[in-house]
């Protein structure tokens, strides 16, 4: 492992921190009137989410932990467990559809991931910020409605909703974001 100054953590690092690892979601240098200068950091636990602003002054030191990050393609679900494959070795890994949360819904056969383990373990997984996906149903138009400021609500072949322009109809593709799930654009 290897050691960071507080004023060098950047967003993305992982850090050993109270006996846990966490991520640096947000930093930010602070320059007080009176004292010293430190480095205002927004962590996020790795294993269970819980969220702790910390200030690290330049001379402490944290302890950077490497994490793994490979990519891996999506298989299938089978009941509560998805199965990835390493791209490389043909291995497969097997993870909970909790540890992925909401975003599991929008997984499509052959989609890559990214898996960053720790010592063996997985403790996150990046999937594509956009995904393609076919409406299955959609309210009707009215009559009158301007584009620029109504939305009418559809459902995605996943079950999700989300809220479309007017022109979406049942059949269309569109794309949408897997963090929030959003209308982006029409496929083409």
């Amino acid at each position: 492992m290897a050691k960071l100054a507080g004023n060098e953590i950047y967003p993305g690092a992982v850090i050993e921190h109270q006996g846990s690892l966490w991520v640096a979601v947000k930093t930010q240098a602070v320059k007080p009137g009176k004292g010293g200068a430190f480095a205002q950091v927004e962590l996020k636990n790795l294993f269970n989410g819980t969220k702790l602003n910390e200030r690290f002054r330049a001379a402490e030191t944290v302890e950077e932990v490497e994490v793994e990050r490979k990519d891996y393609q999506f298989l299938f679900a089978n009941g509560d467990m998805l199965t990835f494959m390493d791209k490389d070795t043909f291995d497969q890994i097997e993870i909970a559809t909790d540890f992925v949360g909401d975003r599991a819904l929008f997984l499509q056969d052959g989609m890559e991931v990214l898996v960053e383990s720790y010592e063996g373990k997985p403790i996150s997984i990046r999937i594509p910020q956009q995904v393609t996906m076919t409406v299955v149903e959609a309210d009707p138009s009215l009559k009158g409605q301007t584009a620029a400021s109504s939305y009418k609500s559809a459902t995605l072949e996943n079950g999700v909703k989300v809220q479309v322009p007017p022109f979406i109809e049942a059949g269309a593709k569109i794309i949408v974001t897997t963090d929030e799930p959003t209308y982006v654009k029409r496929a083409e």
